[in-house]
């Protein structure tokens, strides 16, 4: 299925971020900009339990996501009137693996249904926190904890925020430090889209981009990648 309807969750207000995503054929280039942050949380003995993370969305998406939820119509949306969103946001996001890769100690881990959704509008901008728990909690010992976000279609573009919040540890046996790896922001032969104005420059053509389904992996090259060391 194509990752390329998200705009129809405008029509639909309260939807899920991503439930629509196949009613409509693949489209060129990105058209949604995530900027992301990510907290890896570790428990007892120092294992891997999960990810928290937070997903903060460009501004004319937050615009066109929220329309109608402004309940009392006093021009500010909170946490209550977007709770539902959230919530529909997490729970249908299982279907696209959260866009998440995570392993441990070199095997891909897998998660269970994510908790403690919420979102919150901050200026002109929708952030979506949510947690993803590990299906069962795995030592790292002095093995490596790779996490990666994307979208393997590329519809959706995420990259790292920028400082010390990027990647956070929660938990971690002391000595453990985690290392950032952002995406190259131009392709040999294309620029990616623009952040701010949504235009995909000059190069790849829009056949290339409306050619890819669910199956094509051309945003791996995109992916935010923190990798966790522990001595």
């Amino acid at each position: 299925m194509p990752i390329a309807s998200l705009p129809r969750i405008a029509a639909l207000a309260g939807a899920a971020l991503v439930a629509a995503l196949s009613a409509l054929p693949a489209q060129a280039h990105p058209h949604v900009w995530v900027t992301t942050m990510a907290e890896i949380a570790y428990g007892e003995g120092g294992r891997v339990t999960g990810v928290r993370h937070a997903w903060t969305f460009d501004a004319s998406y937050s615009a066109f996501v929220t329309q109608g939820l402004d309940k009392n119509n006093d021009g500010k949306l909170t946490p209550d009137e977007l709770a539902g969103l959230a919530a529909e946001n997490t729970a249908n996001l299982a279907e696209f693996a959260y866009f998440t890769k995570m392993k441990v100690g070199g095997k891909e881990q897998a998660f269970t249904d994510p908790v403690e959704p919420r979102m919150a509008m901050e200026g002109d901008k929708l952030t979506l926190s949510f947690l993803l728990p590990l299906k069962s909690p795995v030592a790292q010992g002095r093995g490596v904890t790779a996490l990666e976000v994307y979208d393997p279609t590329f519809f959706v573009a995420f990259s790292l925020a920028e400082g010390a919040d990027a990647a956070r540890l929660a938990g971690a046996p002391a000595g453990c430090a985690a290392t950032l790896t952002r995406p190259k922001t131009e392709t040999p032969d294309a620029k990616t889209g623009d952040a701010k104005t949504g235009e995909t420059k000059p190069g790849m053509s829009e056949a290339f981009f409306e050619a890819l389904t669910s199956a094509s992996n051309y945003g791996l090259q995109f992916a935010n990648r923190i990798i966790v060391a522990c001595p």
